[in-house]
């Protein structure tokens, strides 16, 4: 198949079989949630002054109040707005302020507004009811998710590790959420098509395999190191789907306070999260088709429902499957995966349970390619050519539960406990080429084939507690929480062959060399790791919440053992470090957040490997690494703003006589833009800038002092667009732009691959057929098919992906 054809044909196929499919299916639903339980602790507010409409609306989502009112009696009337600590009645007697509305609650979570009675002759109107969502005590962290933001594509906030979910504007650090639309609207199906939309982060794939890798600010974040509801080991290895969470979270910079050690040893730069989802109040059932002209079809299926007294009880199940040939030459993919996830809310006490199955399948994956040290880098291959070989696959299965419950012990103080298991088994022939001449492309390929299995159990138990002393407010949060992780691997390999990346040269397998350790079927142990820790913060809020004091201190354990294959222990480590954290946060005005904040990156430290060395299996102590950040947020309620300026040192692993050694630096210094929202009616925007200076110090006879770092590029940039066509109902057109600078290969910084400009560009479309809506989507990645090296992080060569479409059809009932 040539990747440069015309797909137009295939496309307008793949939109008449969406239609096709996507055909009625009636499904019974369940009646809207009633009231939430009562709860009069005092909660946060922070609602400007504004229109009293606006306001209410406001607070509906902030305390989970149902307000109901004419819409006539709001017409003209100001609210002198409410930042700080009330309970729900206050503060709605305070957003009224001199408006003359009364308040008569009917229950004890609904309140109906109106004017005084005049005479008995008043009219009683229909009310118009403002809505918020299923709102928990403000020390929760099961229903505290942050709502949307304007436009719809990120949130208000979300998880920032222990401290829970909380909005963005309160917090010391850097974050994004993006939420389920812009996953739909872009018809991402694994996580690094969702952060191509973070100006932070790129992605790539790791050593040897096909799994996605993300540099944020500079520093690698392994697929292995995703945390699933803040909790560290449950995600899938190597590649995750989507289609069972409900948001991605990116939290930029160091996090050894606020998440622990990341079982993997990645995530100096920053983390990211993906939150289950979860049945709100609403019923659900999507059905989705999904297309793309190469063949690779497949379906997903969402159903959401609440059950029992005032819907106490939630189901939410997500099945989906898709396989066929990718938009690169040969390359064939395929997944299935299924997801459960239940909650339970009641007065006091609330428990969820997330389960879930994933399986991927790559056979004949286009490679990451690695390049001689003494040639030239290659020029980047046509997009669509495959040079990975044809008995080349890789077979990943996860299966993963997790289990939180939280009780409010009074009404400001709540403990919880969670806890998760994970088992992996990963089967796979990998091929990596090497280039030997960069000018010819003539390369060689050997064979590795590594069994693997994994086994992960993680927990956590804490409190969270809110209290006043005087005019100060303390927000607390104490706890312990441990990782275990074990892994077992064998492995073979075959003898490297002479091949080029711009030819099609199908190489047989080859036969196992003298290389090869462990049995296939049941693996050995190869090391186990034990990761615990306990922490304790204090937000401290002043003059009303307008200086916020993040301090926090966490005490942290890592135990690492590791065996050789045949049994017996080669090395151990265990080393204790404690994690500080401060941070400030200054509101002049309720819009604007100027903060500072200090924190460590801790990841457990690398064994010395490589040909010649003389201390192979010595285990180092764990990397610790320091942060500095300043930065100012801005948030108009529609358009929102976000500028940091920041500095992380990380230590670098050495060769130097012969001796494995931790000598080196790694100092990244940047400045970042963020920003986000809906800058019109109809117009959103999604995108940023990261400028990064990466250099390294103290490095090996001083050799590469005050060069650039591998893989981080001085410049990258996002610009994303989706706007609402007039006149056109339901119909929506986007486009985003991605830049990434030049970047080096190698720590000597003579092998440098170019910088790279890509376009994507989407529509889509809402109506109804048979009285059911349905959404047309098209996103197309990389519209202009260019050919480019997408990342050189880790010493190697990443291509990006050709003109990718994908094609969906949903239909919600």
């Amino acid at each position: 198949m040539n990747g440069r054809k015309d797909k137009a044909g295939r496309l307008l196929g793949s939109a008449l079989l969406a239609a096709a499919l996507c055909t009625p299916v009636v499904i019974a639903s369940q009646a809207m949630a009633q009231a939430a339980a009562p709860s009069e602790a005092r909660m946060s507010f922070d609602i400007p002054a504004q229109a009293l409409s606006s306001a209410l609306t406001a607070f509906g989502i902030q305390s989970g109040y149902q307000v109901a009112v004419d819409q006539a009696t709001l017409a003209g009337l100001q609210s002198p707005g409410l930042r700080g600590s009330a309970t729900p009645r206050e503060a709605l007697r305070q957003l009224l302020g001199s408006t003359g509305l009364i308040a008569r609650f009917t229950d004890s979570r609904s309140v109906v507004l109106d004017r005084p009675p005049q005479g008995s002759g008043a009219a009683v109107l229909p009310p118009v009811v403002v809505e918020g969502q299923h709102a928990a005590p403000l020390t929760a962290t099961i229903g505290s998710l942050p709502p949307e933001y304007a436009g719809g594509q990120v949130a208000r906030g979300g998880r920032v590790g222990v401290l829970g979910n909380q909005d963005a504007m309160d917090v010391p650090f850097s974050m994004t959420s993006y939420t389920s639309q812009t996953i739909r609207d872009q018809g991402a199906t694994t996580i690094g098509e969702v952060l191509a939309n973070d100006p932070a982060v790129r992605t790539g794939y790791g050593f040897g395999n096909y799994s996605e890798l993300f540099v944020i600010r500079g520093f690698q974040l392994a697929g292995d190191d995703l945390s699933v509801d803040g909790l560290y080991g449950m995600a899938p290895r190597q590649i995750v789907s989507t289609e069972m969470y409900e948001r991605v979270e990116v939290l930029r910079g160091a996090t050894a306070f606020l998440n622990g050690v990341p079982p993997g040893g990645t995530g100096i730069g920053g983390s990211i999260n993906l939150v289950p989802k979860r049945a709100a109040d609403t019923p659900l059932t999507s059905i989705t088709g999904n297309f793309t002209p190469e063949s690779h079809a497949g379906g997903h299926i969402d159903m959401g429902r609440r059950f029992g007294r005032d819907n106490a009880l939630g189901l939410r199940i997500n099945a989906a499957h898709r396989e066929g040939e990718t938009s690169i030459e040969h390359e064939q993919r395929s997944t299935t995966m299924g997801s459960l996830g239940f909650d339970f809310r009641g007065d006091d006490t609330r428990v969820t349970l997330d389960m879930s199955s994933q399986r991927q399948r790559i056979d004949q994956g286009r490679p990451v390619v690695n390049v001689n040290a003494t040639t030239v880098v290659p020029r980047v291959p046509d997009s669509t050519h495959n040079y990975g070989q044809t008995w080349s696959y890789s077979d990943l299965t996860d299966t993963s539960a997790q289990l939180r419950a939280e009780h409010d012990v009074t009404a400001n103080t709540t403990v919880y406990a969670v806890i998760g298991a994970r088992q992996m088994r990963e089967d796979g022939d990998y091929s990596s080429q090497t280039v030997t001449n960069g000018n010819t492309g003539a390369s060689t390929a050997s064979r590795l084939t590594v069994p693997r299995e994994d086994s992960a159990e993680s927990g956590t138990i804490g409190m969270n507690g809110e209290y006043i002393t005087g005019e100060v407010r303390h927000k607390i949060s104490l706890g312990a929480a441990a990782v275990h992780n074990i892994n077992r691997n064998a492995f073979s390999s075959g003898a490297a062959q002479a091949t080029n990346i711009y030819a099609d040269q199908t190489l047989l397998r080859p036969v196992n060399s003298s290389i090869s350790a462990g049995g296939f079927n049941t693996p050995p142990k190869v090391s186990e790791t034990t990761f615990t820790s306990f922490f304790i913060s204090d937000t401290l809020g002043f003059f009303e919440d307008s200086v916020l004091l993040t301090l926090g201190l966490r005490e942290q354990q890592l135990r690492t053992q590791n065996y050789n294959r045949a049994g017996p222990q080669t090395s151990s480590i265990s080393e204790r470090a404690l994690s500080p954290v401060i941070g400030l946060v200054y509101k002049p005005v309720p819009s604007v957040a100027i903060y500072v904040n200090r924190i460590e990156g801790l990841a457990q430290g690398p064994v010395a490997s490589g040909t010649g060395i003389t201390n192979a299996g010595e285990v180092f102590p764990p990397y610790i690494s320091t942060q500095y950040e300043a930065g100012v947020k801005y948030d108009s309620g529609k358009l929102g703003f976000g500028a940091a300026v920041f500095q992380t040192e990380q230590p670098l692993s050495l060769t130097e006589n012969n001796r494995f050694k931790v000598e080196g630096e790694q100092r990244n210094q940047g400045v970042e833009f963020s920003f986000y929202g809906e800058a019109i009616d109809g117009l959103r925007v999604l995108g940023g800038v990261t400028v990064t200076e990466a250099i390294q110090t103290n490095t090996a006879n001083n050799t590469n002092d005050g060069r650039h770092a591998i893989g981080v590029p001085q410049y990258q940039g996002n610009l994303g667009l989706d706007w609402d066509v007039p006149g056109v109902k339901g119909l929506a057109l986007s486009g985003r732009l991605l830049y990434t600078a030049t970047q080096y290969l190698n720590a000597s910084n003579s092998q440098e691959i170019p910088d790279w400009l890509r376009l994507d560009a989407g529509a889509r479309y809402a109506t109804e057929i048979h009285q059911q809506p349905v959404t047309f989507r098209l996103f197309v990645e990389n519209l202009a098919n260019k050919d480019y090296w997408a990342s050189a992080n880790g010493g190697y060569l990443t291509q990006g992906r050709p003109l990718t479409a994908r094609l969906s059809a949903t239909v919600d009932f």
